[in-house]
């Protein structure tokens, strides 16, 4: 897959706007500080194709990429951010409810977490939308090269635990600053996209 070849398609607002042309959808979560505009960058090795705000929580629509024309990378809302509104927050779960129910939309989700603390409370309603959705899903623990080696481990048991992961779903020790686990996460992306096109 050429991750050159990326270009932006669209933001919707709504269940009205969801792509429904049957190309794959890898879905990119994760909350408003963990960095997931980065880590959509560092896959596309690009430095600010998806947005990094200085403000977390810039992404408030479902954003749709191409790439290489035969895939999309969904970028969802980040969540879990004080500051917006009640009314804000709740008409982004409306989105995510919309988008996670409709059968058949999602290929594969990578969920990123921050490898320095516990998941929290929206991390594990996340990991349930894409358990409930059933399918393959990858946990990108982002900010690794911020962890001592001694403390890895310890730390990605706790997200496998807290995020009742089962053992076939992975985590990725990663650092979308270095570009350590990278190439293992393009890797799984490309097999998983290769099985939805036949």
């Amino acid at each position: 897959m050429n991750y050159h070849n990326v270009s932006f398609v669209k933001s919707v607002t709504d269940r009205k706007g969801f792509i429904r042309d049957g190309r794959p959808q890898i879905v990119f979560s994760g909350k408003s500080n963990v960095g997931k505009s980065s880590v959509i960058n560092c896959l596309l090795r690009r430095k600010n194709f998806a947005r990094v705000g200085g403000t977390p929580g810039k992404t408030v629509h479902i954003n749709y990429f191409a790439v290489d024309g035969s895939v999309y990378f969904v970028d969802l809302p980040g969540y879990g951010y004080a500051a917006v509104s009640k009314a804000e927050r709740d008409r982004w779960g409306r989105l995510l409810e919309d988008y996670f129910s409709e059968s058949g939309l999602i290929t594969a989700g990578v969920m990123i977490v921050d490898c320095r603390h516990a998941p929290t409370a929206d991390d594990v309603t996340m990991a349930a939308w894409f358990r409930t959705a059933g399918c393959p899903m990858i946990v990108a623990a982002n900010k690794c090269d911020k962890v001592k080696r001694t403390d890895m481990e310890g730390n990605l048991l706790k997200i496998r635990a807290t995020l009742d992961l089962g053992e076939h779903v992975p985590i990725l020790p990663f650092s979308a600053e270095k570009g350590t686990g990278r190439d293992m996460l393009v890797s799984w992306i490309e097999t998983l996209t290769s099985e939805a096109e036949g």
